[in-house]
């Protein structure tokens, strides 16, 4: 005779999703705290993706409806191609794809204006790990950008792979002052100051 039993099941609702791993961040950090403190970890949150022939405004709802300002542009094999940003959608670059193409807003793609692969600049982990928060201002501030990628080579396959993302925005929110990149302040001094 069996003690096992069978469950009792339910129906599926209407509009439900999957749940998704979500990394705790420290509420505050300094600029002397680990900088692993600030990085977003691939390998505890999945990293947002689109198709390269996603429209633009797909890719403005799927950035709004996951609550980021990144998306991975990825082949059918998962291989990244490109990034692409909430600047890449809202600066010039899509003004300049229709100059040098042609046509009308409503007929670009992800491809058109994603910062391709080969432009794309990483900072290895094994630095992120000896690293200290301003540190990564610093580098943002060198790469005038809002996001630098994480990239590790795990012994199993020895091949590179994107382990997570710093962001200005995510360094802002846990330092409690904006960290510009763009625009940068002239040193990690002033940013001091500034907060």
């Amino acid at each position: 005779m069996s003690s096992y039993r069978a469950l009792p099941v339910t129906l599926i609702e209407t509009d439900v999703t999957c749940r998704k791993p979500r990394q705790e961040f420290r509420e505050r950090v300094s600029l002397d705290d680990p900088a692993l403190e600030v990085m977003t970890d691939f390998s505890k949150v999945t990293a947002i993706s689109i198709n390269p022939c996603a429209t633009l405004q797909q890719a403005r709802e799927r950035m709004r409806s996951s609550g980021v300002h990144l998306l991975f542009v990825t082949n059918q094999y998962h291989e990244v191609m490109g990034l692409l940003t909430s600047n890449d959608l809202e600066g010039p670059r899509p003004m300049q794809a229709l100059t040098e193409r042609g046509g009308r807003m409503e007929d670009l793609i992800v491809r058109d204006v994603m910062t391709p692969r080969l432009k794309l600049e990483a900072v290895e982990l094994e630095e992120i790990r000896h690293a200290r928060v301003g540190d990564l201002v610093e580098t943002l501030k060198r790469m005038g950008r809002q996001h630098a990628l994480v990239v590790e080579r795990p012994p199993e396959t020895g091949r590179q792979v994107i382990r997570g993302v710093i962001s200005a925005s995510q360094l802002g929110k846990q330092l409690g002052y904006e960290v510009p990149s763009s625009h940068m302040a002239g040193s990690i001094a002033e940013l001091a100051h500034n907060a």
